[in-house]
């Protein structure tokens, strides 16, 4: 099962997968992390910034979970303009070095086998940090999407638009279609980091961690996974039946398990 850690506050659990992140690096400096947007990562980047100071990280490569079809790349929201200005500026990574799925252009209908392909040329990624959303969609694999899927073109639902309708002048702007790493692509990730903050996650987390597994519920995908970690504070742990088992179990964990 998927190890879930509870922290008291986001602060603490970016701290906490930062820790690994530079841990993982110092080991490796070729390094390859899966990189996700949105507000839930963004404690894990902050304390990567802080951390990075005198770390050599000009060998680290990124794989952005997903992208606009249709937007520029140079729009301030597209998912290539949010990670070099959260991701790769803060912490001096070669921008060379870091891959946003190709969402402009012709021929989309490749885009997904060509992003595949550049993971695997990088040997795979080491580390996948993930974020949930609230009915358990994780990157752009809304409910209803397959285990064994790679990354391809999706069309987004109206919600997920309306959702992401505050970054754009009206909803009229927002793209209907995405470029999203798979379910299967994000389980080969050697290592899966899945974070959520605030009661509005709650819900999602309880039924992606002990729920059944199911396409219904994204999430779940993390049960299928042989070293998934789960970081949540207090309130996004609130609907976890096995709360107390998870806060003894990482209590009292050998410390060169590490996360």
């Amino acid at each position: 099962m998927a190890e879930v850690v509870i922290v008291p506050n986001r602060e603490a659990g970016g701290a906490l997968v930062a820790d690994a992140i530079i841990a993982l690096i110092r080991a490796n400096p070729q390094t390859v992390l899966g990189l996700a947007t949105g507000s839930t990562p963004l404690p894990v980047y902050a304390a990567l910034a802080e951390r990075s100071k005198g770390v050599d990280v000009s060998q680290v490569q990124g794989f952005a979970l997903d992208e606009y079809v249709g937007l520029p790349s140079a729009h301030p929201e597209s998912y290539r303009s949010v990670i070099t200005r959260e991701v790769v500026e803060p912490l001096g990574l070669n921008p060379e070095l870091v891959h946003v799925p190709r969402g402009s252009g012709e021929s989309p209908q490749t885009a997904g086998a060509e992003y595949e392909a550049a993971i695997e040329a990088a040997g795979g990624i080491d580390l996948q940090i993930l974020g949930i959303g609230t009915d358990g969609h994780v990157g752009f694999n809304e409910p209803g999407s397959s285990f064994a899927s790679l990354t391809r073109v999706k069309t987004l639902t109206r919600q997920t638009r309306e959702d992401n309708a505050r970054f754009f002048a009206s909803i009229d702007d927002v793209p209907r279609h995405c470029v999203t790493q798979g379910l299967g692509t994000i389980l080969r990730a050697k290592h899966i980091v899945l974070l959520a903050f605030g009661a509005g996650k709650a819900r999602a987390v309880a039924a992606a961690v002990e729920g059944p597994l199911t396409a219904s519920v994204p999430g779940s995908v993390v049960q299928l996974h042989e070293h998934a970690t789960i970081i949540v504070d207090e309130e996004a742990a609130a609907e976890l039946a096995n709360s107390e088992y998870y806060r003894y179990t990482y209590e009292n964990k050998p410390a060169w398990q590490g996360l």
